[in-house]
């Protein structure tokens, strides 16, 4: 196995990730809720979502990071 491969495997584990982290997000509308004002009812900060965020926001970076090394040739085949 050489680095490219590692590479690889890592760039597609991230975008594995990334797709199940972005359907786990849950939604910032407010959607037809918000409406009869009911919108207000369940708003509150939690940390699951805080953290949830952070993960993606890393493995986000990781992704678009691994994309440009990988699409620019730059490690040896």
């Amino acid at each position: 196995m050489n680095i490219s491969t590692l590479v690889q495997l890592i760039w597609l584990f991230s975008a594995i990730s990334l797709i199940i982290l972005v359907l786990l997000h849950s939604p910032k509308g407010d959607g037809i809720g918000g409406i009869g004002g009911q919108a207000q009812l369940f708003t509150s900060a939690k940390s699951a979502e805080t953290t949830l965020n952070r993960i993606t926001w890393a493995l986000t970076i990781i992704f678009m990071g691994l994309t440009v090394i990988l699409s620019a040739g730059w490690l040896p085949r």
